[in-house]
């Protein structure tokens, strides 16, 4: 496919030239899945094996698992300059890296009419379609998880063989010189793992593109300005960040397993919050032989990543390592807290309205 037009990339698939000739794309993940270095060998294969000009950065906070983690890429032709470093807030293409994050973030927000969502998962992209209530774009799925499993790798190549196949206008051979360049300079014995990590998401990838003539349903671009300044905060300052309240959800962190708790075989012996870096353990005070004793209910999944230092501990076998599925930790979690939302905050909100 011819990919200029008067000097300016095509949607995939040809037609509409894009406002301000580039295509842009913002990888949306949390720290610990490689989106970073899949938006760099994206940007790279575009580069310097599709002769276009393109720039890419990432924006996070700490380099810790977890964080939030937004990569940007964009392309244009060779005959115009890249001159801007803004982050893309009106992206025609998100890669989801896991699908829990779109219960802690905005990960759609500006999504353009006729663009193209992908989400790690293994469920239809018609499922996703209905789940999200969107209209006007296309979505694609890909159990990249699964794949990094098997191919003993990380989900990002296996995205970026979805992203490929779904931009249509970069070659194949380009990405995977790229991941190979990549690769073999730190990691040469990972090369071939991850070159079939990425030709398993190009191949295994479903894309649904959006229906001819149907109406469009996307979330506007996010907001930039700060909602508190110095005229609006509240007296003392405010600390909004999840990571320190109960709102604080790590399970976009576990990349394919976590604890399976077998109250049975626990004998309470504790090791398992010891070591437990986000005190997921919930325990309960019980009558026993002698007394009153602590006992072990369970795990609240809301603050597991999944590091499963748990189960090494363990010496029952209480705690094992499953491969985590679709609604098993909903099923089987137990809240370590009861408020849904913090009443300092929810009366402050109502106060301030």
């Amino acid at each position: 496919m011819n990919i200029y037009a008067k000097g300016r990339i095509l949607f995939p698939g040809g037609g509409e030239v894009l406002e301000e000739g580039f295509y842009e794309i913002r990888f949306e993940s949390i720290g610990g899945l490689g989106a970073h270095l899949a938006g760099q060998m994206l940007a790279e294969a575009g580069v310097l094996g599709a002769g276009l000009n393109g720039a890419h950065f990432s924006s996070y906070g700490s380099e810790k698992k977890g964080t939030p983690v937004r990569s940007y890429v964009r392309f244009c032709s060779r005959e115009q300059e890249v001159r801007t470093t803004s982050p893309v807030t009106r992206p025609h293409l998100v890669a989801v890296f896991h699908s829990r994050l779109f219960r802690t973030e905005n990960v759609l927000s500006g999504l353009r009419p006729g663009g193209m969502v992908l989400i790690n998962s293994p469920d239809s992209p018609s499922a996703w379609k209905e789940r999200l209530g969107i209209k006007g774009a296309g979505v694609g799925t890909v159990d990249a998880l699964g794949i990094a499993v098997e191919e003993k790798t990380r989900v990002n190549t296996a995205l970026l063989g979805a992203v490929t196949r779904a931009l249509e206008f970069l070659p194949p051979a380009a990405v995977k010189e790229a991941i190979s360049r990549t690769f073999r300079r730190k990691y040469p014995h990972l090369v071939e793992a991850n070159l079939r990590t990425f030709e398993r998401g190009y191949e295994e990838v479903k894309l649904l593109p959006p229906a001819p003539g149907e109406e469009v349903v996307l979330p506007p671009p996010a907001e930039v300005e700060p909602l508190l300044g110095y005229l609006t905060a509240p007296p003392g300052g405010a600390l909004l960040c999840p990571g320190n309240t109960v709102l604080n959800d790590l399970s976009a962190s576990r990349q394919g397993f976590l604890p399976a708790f077998d109250r049975e075989r626990c004998v309470d012996c504790g090791l398992c919050d010891a070591v437990c870096p986000d005190m997921c353990f919930v325990w309960e005070t019980v009558q026993g032989a002698r007394g009153k004793v602590q006992r072990l209910r369970g795990v609240d999944y809301q603050y597991c990543k999944g590091c499963l230092k748990c189960v090494e501990v363990c010496p029952t076998g209480a705690l094992e390592s499953v491969r985590e599925v679709e609604g098993y930790a909903e099923a089987h979690r137990v809240p370590r807290f009861e408020l849904a939302v913090p009443v300092a905050l929810a009366s402050g909100a109502e106060e301030g309205a």
